[in-house]
């Protein structure tokens, strides 16, 4: 007969889909309880203001992890799933689904054609967008665009707009037994989350314009910055083949990489 702590250890490796997610969920998970118990235990603003401060670049990594989360989905069962978007949501900014209208359904399908790409890079007239005007426009619009997508995803759309409203509810009622305590913990951290990935998103696509695949996502090797956002760095690979893990992805690059220009890769830490 098993151990008790090696039945305990399957069966939290059975909810995985792919073990590579464990360590990720952890840290993610583990901030969560960080925040709640600021939430609960801290009522000075300075205290509070301070750790919004230092948890900008930190959360700013869980983006990352939500995109992919969005793409391939962490969990072998859906309602877990949606309990992990909940925290990705607090963290982030960005509730179920909406990436996966926003950017899996529209940007990737789109992002060829800057008169389409829900995440488009260029103005009315066709001129590049400046790096901040691209991120407060993303920002803003983010909802926007991932809803009209949905119009043709319905049931994709019901579920973003369930579990939005799930999620602003709840929010609602962390404001209104702590207002000062939610703003540093929550309402600026998803706004701050939302605009830090429009942010990063910027340097994926901007300046490429262009009908060939290979040739339309700028690329970073760096051992680090790929560490702590699953590979996202692969972005050529990553638009090839959307769906796949991101733990695969640096393989895929292998097989595609005598495709992608010189010009294409860098290795930047951020």
């Amino acid at each position: 007969m098993q151990p008790v702590n090696s039945r305990r250890k399957i069966f939290i490796l059975s909810l995985f889909k792919h073990s590579e997610d464990r360590w990720p969920v952890f840290f993610i998970l583990a901030l969560s309880v960080v925040d709640f118990g600021l939430y609960f235990l801290v009522d000075n603003p300075y205290v509070l203001g301070l750790y919004f401060y230092l948890m900008i670049l930190p959360k700013a990594q869980i983006c990352a992890w939500n995109h992919h989360h969005q793409h391939a989905p962490t969990f072998r069962f859906t309602p877990i799933n949606r309990v992990m978007e909940f925290f990705y949501a607090l963290h982030t900014g960005v509730t179920t689904n909406l990436w996966v209208l926003h950017h899996n359904l529209g940007h990737h399908a789109h992002y060829l054609d800057q008169t389409k790409d829900e995440s488009r890079w260029t103005r009315d007239d066709g001129s590049q967008m400046g790096e901040f005007e691209y991120s407060v426009i993303i920002t803003l619009t983010a909802y926007y665009r991932g809803y009209l997508v949905g119009k043709k995803h319905p049931r994709e759309q019901k579920d973003f707009l369930l579990f939005s409203a799930l999620t602003l509810a709840i929010l609602a009622g962390l404001v209104a037994y702590d207002p000062v305590a939610a703003l540093f913990i929550f309402i600026l951290p998803m706004i701050f989350g939302l605009f830090m990935t429009a942010w990063a998103t910027y340097e994926h696509h901007a300046g490429l314009n262009t009908n060939n695949k290979f040739e339309a996502s700028f690329n970073n090797l760096n051992r680090w910055y790929n560490l702590f956002t699953g590979n996202l760095g692969y972005h050529t690979a990553h638009h090839h083949k959307q769906g796949l893990h991101w733990s695969k992805l640096p393989q895929l690059h292998e097989k595609i990489k005598h495709d992608i220009p010189d010009e294409l890769i860098r290795q930047s830490w951020v």
